[in-house]
């Protein structure tokens, strides 16, 4: 069953799309605002994002998301119809429709989504552990437990595994997971590899996971 994460503040709208997919067959996480995205995200299988929201609106949500989860899809929805509006959204969304529209039509999109972006779950073997591609676990395999990560933790962890055998600077790290400039001396950064460490590493103290590369960064090898 794919899940549908459904960011509408629209009570009216919210609650028909919402059942309308329910009864095709998906699970359906509908929110009002972005506040509460991150607790859902890592489990959904695509976005649907209203343009027009309180706080954060949905194209800086939108942008947001995709720069932590590129291989998820985004489906915008927007009253705004002008072609400027359009462009903006799809600089970073994969689909963009306009209401009002009919429940067939946004079903036809999000499947045609799905199919694009469809993964199969691997596994990548990285000693001790076993990472699921398709959702992110990290498993011990010697004992089958789950390692559970926070959520700064886990898309550290991702970045990484998304760049296993390169070398990256601080600078690349800091700025693919928290999206900003690292700034010389901050230690953000060391900070939470070091509370990663204490979960996946066999001996903290001795790394050979996340290795450190004097005077550079990291590297996670396989």
């Amino acid at each position: 069953m794919n899940q549908v994460l459904y960011i509408e503040d629209e009570k009216e709208i919210g609650e028909w799309v919402s059942k309308d997919l329910t009864d095709r067959g998906y699970q359906v996480i509908w929110l009002t605002s972005g506040e509460d995205i991150d607790t859902y995200i890592s489990k959904s299988d695509i976005v649907i994002l209203d343009v027009m929201l309180p706080g954060l609106d949905g194209f800086s949500i939108g942008r947001r998301i995709k720069k932590e989860h590129s291989d998820l899809p985004i489906l915008m929805l927007s009253a705004r119809t002008s072609v400027e509006d359009k462009i903006e959204g799809l600089d970073f969304a994969d689909d963009y429709l306009t209401k009002p529209f009919h429940p067939e039509e946004l079903v036809a999109r999000i499947e045609v989504l799905l199919r694009r972006f469809h993964k199969q779950d691997e596994k990548i073997e990285l000693q001790h552990l076993i990472i699921h591609t398709k959702d992110g676990r990290v498993v011990n395999h010697e004992s089958d437990v789950e390692i559970l990560l926070t959520g700064k933790q886990y898309h550290l962890f991702q970045f990484f595994i998304k760049h296993l055998n390169q070398i990256l600077t601080k600078e690349q790290i800091y700025e693919g997971v928290w999206g900003e400039r690292y700034i010389d001396g901050d230690k953000t950064l060391m900070v939470h590899i070091r509370y990663l460490r204490e979960k996946i590493e066999k001996n903290p103290a001795n790394p050979t996971i996340i290795e450190t590369i004097r005077g550079i960064g990291y590297r996670v090898k396989l």
